[in-house]
Order: structure tokens, then C-alpha cells, then sequence
């Protein structure tokens, strides 16, 4: 793979916030569920979490997040999304915009 094919941090930020949280009508970086992107050559690994342990469509925007990225990415082989709730996710992680959006 060619050093110019392969995505910076923000790139594949952009390409992440692309995938809406159906329960909340938002993007998945606004509302502050992404806390980590790492890229490697041909490789994406996000670290994320969801508002709470049992939210009900985890799987939804972990396989979202991975679908965004190779969608927008073809050449990445490997898209590793990790869910952690190390720290528990709070509404000071969203954005302004998503805050204001929900009247926080």
C-alpha cells in the first residue's frame, strides 16, 4: 500500500461520523462515543463506547463504524472495534453541537 493511500486520524474521524445512532438521531463522534482512532498501514483500530452497557444497538454502530471506514477506505484490510466502558461514557463527552441538540 502506497503511504498516500493510507487515511490520517481525521479522515477516518470524518468517515466514522457518518454512522447515526438511531436512538439518538446523531452522528456517533458528536454524542462523544468515539474515544480513540489508531491507523496503521492497512490497518483502522477504534476504541468506543456506547451510553450505557446495555445499550441495544451496539453491535449496529460497531459494525457501522467498520462498514464507514472500509466503505470510505477500501484499502484498509482491517477495521478492529473495541468497546470499552473504561470510562463510562457522560454527556460532557459530546459535542457542543449535540449538547445544544438535546438542551444540555
Amino acid at each position: 500500500m502506497d503511504a498516500l493511500d493510507v487515511p490520517d486520524h481525521d479522515a477516518v474521524l470524518a468517515a466514522i461520523s457518518t454512522v447515526i445512532d438511531p436512538e439518538a438521531g446523531m452522528n456517533i463522534v458528536d454524542l462523544g462515543l468515539i474515544y480513540g482512532v489508531e491507523v496503521d498501514a492497512d490497518r483502522v483500530a477504534v476504541t468506543m463506547t456506547m451510553t450505557t452497557p446495555t445499550c441495544p444497538v451496539s453491535d449496529y454502530l460497531a459494525e457501522g463504524v467498520r462498514n464507514a471506514v472500509t466503505d470510505r477506505f477500501p484499502s484498509i484490510q482491517s477495521v478492529d472495534v473495541e468497546l470499552t466502558f473504561d470510562p463510562p461514557w457522560t454527556p460532557d463527552k459530546m459535542s457542543d453541537a449535540a449538547r445544544a441538540k438535546f438542551g444540555w
